[in-house]
């Protein structure tokens, strides 16, 4: 984040947003709660997002309204094509809207206080977004905060919930066929040698580094 926003959307007072992050499909449950500016801008909110499940920002995202897989009813005979959010220089279709120029609060009310991040187009890591409340924000007021949550966020490169549940499979048997490849490669994605524990959330670290994106 580049700035603490002082004011809000439209010159309104700003409002700090619980919101509840919940990995689509995951189980156990990987899900985080927390509390944002709504007038952070999308690309404000994606390194949020980076941030608060551990992804390390190497695939590209988009911000959508609704489940972006989800079947969409025809309109006059046609589908229409799902409104998006994309980096600025990543926009090349009609439907396709800057991150930078639209804010959390503008998305979740498109949304009816819900709205979707999907993070690795390849992996397809789909965050839900659920508006859980708000409150006028006070002077200091952080950004953002991570206030609780579950489970640490699964592996880049990872293959999706398939090949990371394989891959925390073979973690969890040293007598998997496979423990020792995938173990040699969770050392190098983590770079750490320490066993793996899928189930640690360190909510300390994640506002320190939320902190130092301010």
């Amino acid at each position: 984040m580049d700035k603490l926003v002082e004011a809000g959307v439209d010159g309104r007072p700003e409002s700090v947003l619980a919101v509840r992050v919940e990995l689509v499909d995951s189980e156990p449950e990987i899900w985080r709660q927390l509390e944002v500016l709504g007038s952070l801008t999308l690309d404000q909110v994606h390194q949020v997002l980076q941030t608060a499940f551990g992804w390390e920002d190497a695939h590209l995202h988009r911000f959508t309204a609704d489940d972006p897989f989800a079947p969409l009813r025809p309109v006059d005979g046609e589908v229409p094509e799902a409104l998006q959010w994309l980096p600025g220089q990543e926009c090349e279709e009609p439907e396709d809207t800057p991150e930078e120029d639209f804010s959390l609060d503008q998305l979740l009310a498109l949304g009816s206080g819900a709205a979707f991040y999907e993070y690795d187009f390849g992996d397809s890591w789909l965050h839900r977004l659920e508006l859980v409340s708000r409150r006028p924000a006070n002077e200091g007021t952080p950004p953002a905060r991570l206030i609780d949550g579950a489970r640490r966020g699964p592996l880049e490169d990872s293959g999706g919930f398939p090949g990371y549940e394989e891959i925390m499979h073979a973690l969890a048997d040293p007598s998997h066929p496979d423990h020792a490849k995938h173990s040699t490669w969770v050392a190098e994605i983590t770079g750490s040698h320490e066993p793996f524990d899928p189930a640690f959330l360190d909510i300390p670290r994640v506002n320190e580094a939320l902190a130092d994106q301010t």
